[in-house]
């Protein structure tokens, strides 16, 4: 067996594996989030009532995230409803 054969010792993997959890963890939506994608298609309906087409998450010109809505309305035309994805205010 090769020196860096050996098997990590079992505080490295402890180390090792807390390193991982807490990276696959950055990749989740903070549990904190203001407003989701139902709660989000929910005010752009109260907005602009209708069928919801389309949510999308996104960045504001102001690198905050937002929600696009897509809305067919009842007079037929398509309004496009930006929400503020932490206080849940349109734009």
């Amino acid at each position: 067996m090769r020196h860096g054969d050996a098997p990590l010792p079992r505080q490295h993997r402890a180390v090792t594996l807390g390193i991982l959890l807490l990276g696959l963890l950055s990749l989740l939506p903070p549990a904190w989030a203001g407003v989701d994608r139902d709660q989000a298609a929910s005010i752009a309906h109260h907005l602009a009532p209708g069928r919801v087409l389309a949510v999308e998450q996104g960045l504001h010109v102001d690198n905050t995230v937002v929600w696009r809505i897509k809305v067919l309305s009842t007079a037929g035309d398509v309004r496009l409803i930006v929400i503020d994805a932490e206080t849940g205010r349109s734009r």
